[in-house]
């Protein structure tokens, strides 16, 4: 029985991650990524990793989950600002960017939309 899931080609997925980098269906990036569905793109909020930036906000409508991968160490998320995320449309979850890439793999094989903001190691 062959269980591997159905993925369209265009469907952006993790491959691979270390010290500084992703790879995101054949393509190596050294930056902080933001990736969704069919996109892959530089996250410009990554500064301020727990604010709505602009990046986060272009999402709303799209997207459901929002996963913050925080590289290895990740703060608890304040009410305040689950509330900001909430108001988007999005459930946010926050930690470390190995899971949060697993994670992302995972739901976007599901067919979730899902989307996640991750920091290099």
């Amino acid at each position: 029985m062959d269980i591997t899931p159905l993925m369209r080609p265009e469907q952006k997925i993790i491959q691979s991650y270390g010290a500084g980098f992703f790879r995101v269906s054949g393509e190596i990036l050294k930056h902080a990524i933001l990736i969704s569905d069919e996109t892959v793109a530089e996250w410009i909020g990554a500064a301020n990793p727990l604010q709505v930036s602009e990046d986060i906000l272009a999402l709303k409508g799209n997207v459901d989950i929002l996963l913050i991968g925080m590289g290895s160490n990740f703060p608890v998320l304040p009410p305040s600002k689950r509330t900001q995320f909430a108001q988007l449309g999005m459930t946010v979850d926050i930690m470390d960017t190995a899971s949060a890439c697993r994670t992302y793999n995972v739901l976007t094989a599901e067919g979730r939309r899902v989307a996640a903001a991750l920091l290099p190691y």
